[in-house]
């Protein structure tokens, strides 16, 4: 692992972790060109640009934003970042309904507000609240990928897709009806979005996690899907909360499901 600056850090060739509030994001480099893994919330949004400035690249070098799922610390610099600069928004066809707004799967400001009574806890929800977790977020132009190959049980996985990077989309649903993870099996990476965190002020743990039940569609669901991650060739973890981890990801989920 390398640090570029405070914020962002490579933890694998091309692939950097930057650190949003209270959430991360990828940049995949290939090249000259450039893949953001989700772009973290509205006020992220110029972080995202001083991230790929400290990297050598201007926004016109990224090729498409790829969104693990349509929460809006997640799609919230996505949208500013594609109202600046009309860069394609990507999502996998499952997801790409509550992306575009016709569904809502998401927490709700009472649902923070009642768990809200730790200091940290406080803390964490008045930095999201500054960034924008009250807005209500839609993303009408972003487009589904091919997933045409794709079979969930994982005998035969999505491929890859044409991208800087070349992120393999796996589907991890439960947070969301179609939050998906990216493994990247040449550099033995995977971002697990939301479906595996390794910290959340929630929680106060920085160990493998699922982030608390009320944040996830189908909390049930959402912990048989690690079983898509357990079967993944990677020993780094770059999760959207928490830490970047360097250990087996078939450990993780097990940590995870202890």
């Amino acid at each position: 692992m390398r640090e570029i600056t405070r914020e962002v850090l490579e933890i694998a060739d091309g692939v950097f972790t930057v650190r949003g509030t209270h959430v991360n994001f990828l940049i995949l480099h290939d090249g000259s060109d450039v893949t953001l893994i989700d772009a973290g919330w509205h006020a992220d949004a110029d972080g995202v640009e001083r991230a790929l400035h400290a990297l050598g690249h201007r926004p016109s070098d990224v090729t498409a934003i790829l969104l693990t799922h349509a929460h809006i610390d997640h799609v919230g610099g996505a949208a500013v970042f594609h109202e600046r600069h009309a860069t394609p928004v990507l999502a996998h066809p499952r997801e790409i309904g509550h992306v575009r707004g016709e569904r809502r799967e998401s927490a709700g400001p009472l649902d923070v507000a009642i768990r809200a009574y730790k200091p940290q806890t406080i803390r964490w929800a008045l930095d999201i609240t500054r960034a924008g977790a009250m807005r209500h977020v839609a993303l009408p132009y972003a487009e589904p990928y091919d997933v045409a190959d794709e079979d969930v049980s994982g005998a035969h996985p999505a491929r890859p897709l044409d991208l800087p990077g070349r992120p393999v989309p796996v589907l991890c649903t439960g947070h969301t009806s179609g939050h998906t993870a990216y493994h990247l099996p040449d550099r033995g990476v995977v971002a697990t979005g939301d479906a595996l965190a390794t910290g959340h002020p929630l929680s106060g743990k920085k160990t493998p996690q699922l982030l608390p039940e009320f944040f996830a569609t189908d909390p049930v669901e959402a912990i048989a899907t690690l079983d898509a991650l357990a079967t993944l060739d990677a020993d780094t973890i770059a999760p959207g909360h928490g830490a970047p981890l360097f250990i087996p990801i078939a450990r993780a989920v097990e940590i995870a499901r202890s």
